[in-house]
């Protein structure tokens, strides 16, 4: 009895572990250079947008030199900055993405 009592905590404890990593989800962010902008298009893993969501545009020096939200499909047009920069999406604690300048194609 004792054996069967401890073989269900032990299940019912992997199961909350099991479906609260199934909840986990990671944002991303995918930017590229058209003729005239930088487009960035955001989401989550989950399939959910980031519409709203702030995403920077900041020098080298820790200056932003562009804010901008996405818009309701989650994207966003940067102008063209001359220098080194990163992208930087923030939609909460552990849910941040950076995307630096030469990974921009």
């Amino acid at each position: 009895m004792l054996r069967t009592y401890m073989r269900c905590i032990t299940l019912a404890a992997l199961a909350s572990v099991w479906s609260s990593m199934a909840l986990a989800h990671f944002p991303f962010v995918e930017c590229h250079q058209s003729t005239v902008d930088i487009v960035c298009q955001g989401g989550f893993s989950d399939g959910s947008g980031v519409a709203g969501v702030t995403i920077d545009l900041i020098s080298y020096d820790e200056e932003i030199i562009a804010s901008k939200a996405f818009d309701e499909q989650s994207n966003v047009h940067f102008k063209p900055y001359n220098g080194e920069f990163y992208i930087l999406m923030d939609a909460g604690p552990g849910h941040t993405v950076e995307v630096e300048w030469h990974e921009i194609k």
